[in-house]
């Protein structure tokens, strides 16, 4: 049976920056991030994710939403791995910044993955193009 994995971004309270820590578990989880800051969707997508059986391969930045540089690091890295070769999905939640889902979008390309954005986020993305 293959195995899935969704790759996330979001802040935490601890974890290296610009690292994809690979969660097989919500002791996993826990271990790497401990909690996640308030108003922060990131770990919560992720616990969501390991509930329904997918891997996580999470993206600690510093700023869920406003680590411009952390998120294309993070893309960067995610582009050029080969360890994990099923992503259905990259997460960037709380992102509505253009240049960041303009990076993301040729990494779901490669995956033939969907990026998952909150409804806030997708607005601020049209309306910026505006």
């Amino acid at each position: 049976m293959e195995s899935y994995t969704i790759a996330l971004f979001g802040e935490a309270e601890k974890g290296e920056y610009c690292t994809g820590y690979l969660c097989n578990s919500l002791a996993e989880l826990v271990d790497y991030f401990g909690n996640p800051p308030n108003e922060s969707l990131g770990l919560h997508l992720a616990v969501q994710g390991l509930l329904y059986h997918r891997h996580v391969l999470f993206f600690r930045v510093e700023e869920e939403g406003y680590s411009e540089q952390d998120y294309l690091l993070g893309l960067n890295l995610l582009a050029q791995q080969r360890k994990v070769p099923h992503i259905e999905a990259i997460g960037i939640p709380g992102v509505g910044s253009s240049r960041i889902i303009e990076a993301a979008t040729p990494i779901c390309q490669i995956y033939h993955s969907i990026l998952l954005v909150t409804e806030a986020d997708l607005f601020d993305y049209l309306t910026q193009a505006a």
